[in-house]
C-alpha cells in the first residue's frame, strides 16, 4: 500500500470529503508521534501498539576486504511494539 491508497482508505473509514483532509490527518498523527518520540516520550495507542525510544550502543567492526576499523556512537533509535489487537488481527490473515 502507498501513501495515496493510504489516503484514500484514511479518507473512507474517517469519512473525510476529500485527500487534502485525510493527508492532513495522517500527517498530525504522525508528526505527533514523531514529536514525542524526538522527546524521549513513548506513544501508547490502544488496538495498535506502542512507540517507544531505545539507545542502540555503538559497535567497532572492520571494513570488509581492508584491514581499517569503524566505530559508531550511541544513539536513540525508535521502536514499535504491536499491540495484541494488531498481533491478533495479522494472524487471522494468515489462516
Amino acid at each position: 500500500m502507498n501513501i495515496k491508497d493510504f489516503t484514500n482508505a484514511v479518507k473512507k473509514q474517517g469519512e473525510y470529503k476529500n485527500d487534502a483532509e485525510a493527508k492532513n490527518a495522517i500527517q498530525a498523527v504522525v508528526n505527533s508521534i514523531v514529536d514525542a518520540l524526538s522527546k524521549k516520550e513513548d506513544v501508547s495507542l490502544a488496538n495498535l501498539g506502542i512507540f517507544t525510544t531505545a539507545i542502540q550502543k555503538g559497535r567497532t567492526g572492520t571494513v570488509p576486504g581492508t584491514d581499517r576499523t569503524y566505530t559508531t556512537e550511541d544513539k536513540y533509535v525508535p521502536k514499535f511494539k504491536a499491540g495484541k489487537n494488531l498481533k491478533a488481527s495479522v494472524a487471522g490473515l494468515s489462516k
